[in-house]
């Protein structure tokens, strides 16, 4: 294991530290004190790597985890991991900063919370530095689940456990798409690995499931980063404390489906279908999030929606973007190209002055109780710093010089403008909704920063509309925003050093068609007069009338009916799933073990039967069988007679007897076949049942005996005997089928190949070690879970009993 693994499981090994550490300094120390050194020991051991990428190169680590399916832990470093990997331990050092001032030591659990997050911090690093496409998969899973943790921290509170529970719907089920589109696109290419996946572009793009592959991959990404339809989790997610918030939506979570684009755009790029959907569900989620900022009335809801229109606004841009793979390196090809300079630009811009307005937000609600803008204002003086870093902040969202998002929107109106004048995919006619769109969206953008600004800021201070009095945040809290309010301003100043160190190293990551002495990109604020100034122009002063006129228009945005609002769609359509599976689930869970019989041999008849039918498998050939033996009819007969005992009988020791017997003629059986492995596993797992059995039930009552007449029911009759002819047919058609040869042959070397002498041990726990691991831990799960009710069970009784 190498430095690269340790620093991606470093989070993971000290999270099961945390509970210990809790134990032992609480309530003497915070600890986030502790917490702390993890993501700053990342962040500067990853600093490490930025003259590597600089120069063009990048580093592959791979780590045997299952070398026999080839499941490696193959970890890669580029330019475009890297900034990844940067803005997920350099923001997480300065969230848990602010979290040591933000979370109460004697109020809150924070033993879960850390241990939550560096669970998240780890997933999110293994995600970003994964090569194979299954270990990316599994990290992805676990940014949602720890995601779902994190956002129901305060789980007393219900809209928490609502809010991480829409988040849990939605990512999972993108996640599940997206983990089928990952194994079409495994299938079509023979590889796990995503660079080798990159080599084989021609072969994707011509295949048959290249286009379902393309649907699924997205419905992952799309889900994960918000993008419309599926942007209503976000606002919900706002229910988690402001530290997760600023660590989540501004530098991770969300940015996750912004980084699985860029990395299969180079697999993906050049289509059609993946321009449409990528550059269309981008500027399309970019016009809706910004129109629905500017109606909301809490600070978070409105930082909430803007992060959908921001990331709507990077996902346009890699969709542009990705036309470069269509035009190849020519002249075209490098215009579309800085699209993609411009998505990774205003990606790492958005995390500045994003995760800055977070804090500055949860700086507002911890001081004045509320985060209703109708009940702020007039806060400027009470809270200086907070207004500047919100100024800052505020004015970078907006594009405004001179600040860092100016250089970045500049970029994004060069690239719609570009796109309209494409000749390709019907961009002729189509092409020029996008400035349009965008260019009405940056008007709303402008409004939504202008209200977060200057309705909480300027105006009347409002005492009497709060609960306390309100005065400037601790020093602690305000350090973090400080920081990145300062690289808002330090980059619209030297913008081509992190273009250098960061930006170029990424793009070329994304963009393999280029090398880093090819890339000549200078960021500058002056172009002169051109149609993007005029754009920026026109956004200032449309946004401005419209800001200050704000109250005029906006009772038209509210007056879009709620019951149409995606979030009360999705709740809707929630409650009729629930109320019609609780309906179905009523009709056929009876409490009638006759009627699951029913229902579960139906189900296997009509499966298997109608399997054998359609395919044509049913065939008998008994030419090669061996003799059946009086023995064998013998042991047959044997088996009949226990098994009607066990069901007949009204003793139940006889019919524990009866049963053991069956167990123990099938070990006859195995020793006829010449299998004494079997036999011996097989005796020795019946006597160990037998005794269990006899010993659970010598303390139960007897049954009791009841004379009557049982019914004849035509329906037991014919799903019994459905099902014997069934089993028959399939054994038989089985044996007749001989397709392939037996794997047998492949156990009889089970000596040799895994040392052991029975080989029934060998198959469980080596051939399928993996299998029966996860049924131990599945046993493990389900002790722990009687276990832990059982407590809870005693405790609530002994606190009735206190009562």
């Amino acid at each position: 294991m190498n430095s690269l693994h340790m620093l991606i499981f470093i989070p993971f090994v000290f999270a099961m530290a945390i509970p210990f550490l809790y134990k032992l300094f609480h309530p003497k120390i915070h600890l986030g004190w502790f917490v702390l050194l993890i993501p700053l020991v990342i962040f500067l051991h990853l600093l490490r790597y930025i003259p590597l990428v600089a120069n063009g190169d990048h580093l592959t680590t791979s780590l045997a985890w299952l070398p026999s399916v080839e499941m490696n832990l193959d970890f890669y470093i580029d330019g475009l991991a890297l900034l990844f990997g940067l803005l997920i331990s350099g923001i997480g050092v300065l969230v848990i900063i602010y979290s040591i001032f933000y979370l109460s030591k004697h109020r809150e659990e924070l033993h879960k919370f850390y241990l939550y997050l560096m669970m998240f911090m780890g997933a999110m690093l293994g995600l970003v530095f994964s090569d194979n496409i299954f270990i990316l998969y599994g990290f992805w899973e676990l940014t949602s689940i720890s995601s779902f943790l994190l956002i129901a921290f305060w789980y007393e509170r219900k809209s928490s456990r609502d809010g991480a529970m829409k988040s849990l719907l939605i990512t999972v089920f993108g996640g599940l798409c997206m983990f089928a589109g990952m194994i079409m696109l495994t299938l079509i290419t023979d590889t796990y690995s995503i660079r080798e996946m990159i080599l084989n572009v021609e072969f994707v793009q011509a295949h048959k499931l290249f286009i379902p592959v393309i649907i699924c991959i997205l419905l992952g990404a799309f889900t994960k980063s918000a993008q419309f339809p599926f942007s209503i989790w976000l606002p919900g997610a706002m229910e988690a404390p402001t530290p997760v918030s600023a660590y989540l939506h501004s530098a991770t979570m969300v940015k996750a489906g912004i980084y699985l684009v860029a990395r299969f755009t180079p697999v993906f790029g050049g289509s059609s279908v993946w321009f449409w959907l990528v550059s269309g569900i981008g500027i399309i989620t970019l016009l809706y999030g910004s129109i629905t900022a500017v109606r909301q009335t809490d600070l978070k809801a409105l930082l909430a929606y803007s992060t959908i229109s921001q990331l709507g606004l990077i996902m346009s841009l890699l969709g542009i973007g990705s036309l470069t793979f269509y035009f190849g390196p020519s002249e075209h090809g490098v215009t579309y190209s800085m699209a993609i300079f411009a998505a990774i630009f205003h990606l790492f811009n958005h995390s500045m002055f994003k995760g800055s307005l977070f804090m500055v937000v949860g700086i507002i609600d911890h001081e004045t109780g509320t985060r209703d803008i109708r009940r702020l204002g007039g806060l400027m003086q009470l809270m200086p710093v907070s207004f500047t870093v919100a100024l800052i902040g505020g004015f970078s969202m907006a594009g405004l010089p001179p600040f860092n998002g100016f250089l970045s929107k500049e970029m994004f109106f060069k690239a719609v403008n570009d796109v309209r004048v494409a000749e390709i995919f019907h961009l002729e006619t189509l092409g020029m909704l996008f400035p349009l769109l965008a260019w009405i969206a940056s008007v709303f953008t402008f409004v939504y920063s202008m209200i977060l600004v200057f309705k909480t800021f300027s105006g009347k201070y409002r005492q009497e509309k709060l609960n306390r009095d309100v005065h400037e945040a601790p020093f602690g809290m305000l350090i973090p925003s400080v920081i990145l309010a300062f690289f808002v301003v330090v980059i619209f100043f030297f913008p081509n050093v992190f273009s250098k160190y960061l930006l170029k190293p990424a793009f070329v990551a994304i963009l393999p068609m280029f090398t880093m002495d090819e890339v000549d990109i200078k960021i500058s604020a002056w172009h002169g007069w051109n149609t993007e100034l005029l754009m920026t122009i026109g956004v200032v002063i449309m946004g401005s009338l419209l800001f200050i006129t704000v109250k005029r228009w906006i009772p038209l945005l509210k007056q879009y009916p709620l019951w149409l609002t995606l979030n009360n769609l999705f709740e809707k359509s929630l409650e009729k799933v629930e109320r019609y599976s609780l309906t179905l689930t009523n009709r056929y869970m009876t409490g009638s073990i006759r009627h699951y019989f029913i229902y579960i041999f139906s189900f296997f008849v009509i499966v298997l039967a109608g399997s054998l039918l359609l395919l044509h498998g049913i065939e008998f050939n008994v030419s090669e069988d061996n003799v059946i033996s009086i023995y064998d009819m013998g042991l047959v007969l044997g088996v009949m007679i226990a098994a009607l005992t066990v069901l007949f009988t009204s003793n139940r020791m006889t019919a524990i007897v009866a049963l053991s017997v069956v167990g123990y003629l099938v070990t006859m059986f195995f020793v006829i076949f010449r299998a004494p492995d079997l036999a011996l596993t097989q005796m020795v797992v019946e006597t160990v049942t037998t005794v269990l059995f006899l010993l659970c039930f010598y303390h139960l009552p007897k049954l009791q005996k009841n004379i009557g007449r049982i019914k004849f029911k035509l329906t037991n009759l014919i799903v019994s005997v459905a099902t014997g002819l069934t089993i028959t047919i399939l054994a038989l058609s089985s044996n007749s089928h001989k397709l392939f040869e037996p794997i047998s042959y492949f156990f009889e070397n089970a000596y040799e190949l895994a040392g052991a002498k029975n080989i029934v041990n060998a198959i469980l726990v080596d051939f399928r070690g993996f299998d029966t691991m996860l049924e131990i831990s599945v046993l493990c799960i389900a002790g722990l879970g009687v276990y832990t009710l059982a407590r809870f069970r005693m405790k609530g009784s002994d606190q009735n009993e206190a009562e």
